[in-house]
């Protein structure tokens, strides 16, 4: 029992980051379904604080969060994935709560502490990134 505590075994360790890459990634999936779901009534409403549009924003943020973040949970082209949702969460965090509370920007901050960490880290043995780097080396 000490010994499975304690224990730095890779199989521990790939196993906890295929559990926190996934469940970090549904969790993101479900802000974006939501935003599919009402794309046309959020469609006007939608902030836009790059002022690209608002429409243009919206579309982004969708992509980032269900798109991106199913290639995250899948472990495919991680890392490229990654990119658009460590800068959606900045924009985020950082200008559209910009002058408000951190309990405002605690859940955007989080997610960017994870999608950070799975950067630095990678996807793991258990991805699809994984896998094929697995054959490339044989």
């Amino acid at each position: 029992m000490k010994q499975m505590i304690f224990s730095t075994r890779p199989f521990f360790t790939d196993v906890g980051l295929l559990i926190f890459r996934v469940g970090v990634s549904l969790m993101m999936m479900t802000h974006g379904w939501g935003k599919i779901l009402n794309f046309s009534e959020r469609l006007g409403s939608f902030p836009d604080p790059l002022g690209i549009g608002s429409a243009f924003s919206l579309q982004l943020v969708i992509f980032a969060e269900f798109f991106c973040a199913i290639l995250v949970a899948l472990g495919f082209a991680t890392r490229l994935a990654l990119i658009p949702l460590i800068i959606n969460m900045l924009v985020i965090a950082f200008v559209v709560h910009a002058g408000e509370g951190f309990s405002d920007k605690e859940l955007p901050l989080l997610f960017l502490l994870s999608w950070i960490f799975l950067f630095l880290r990678g996807a793991g043995i258990y991805s699809m990134d994984g896998q094929m780097m697995k054959k490339k080396r044989y």
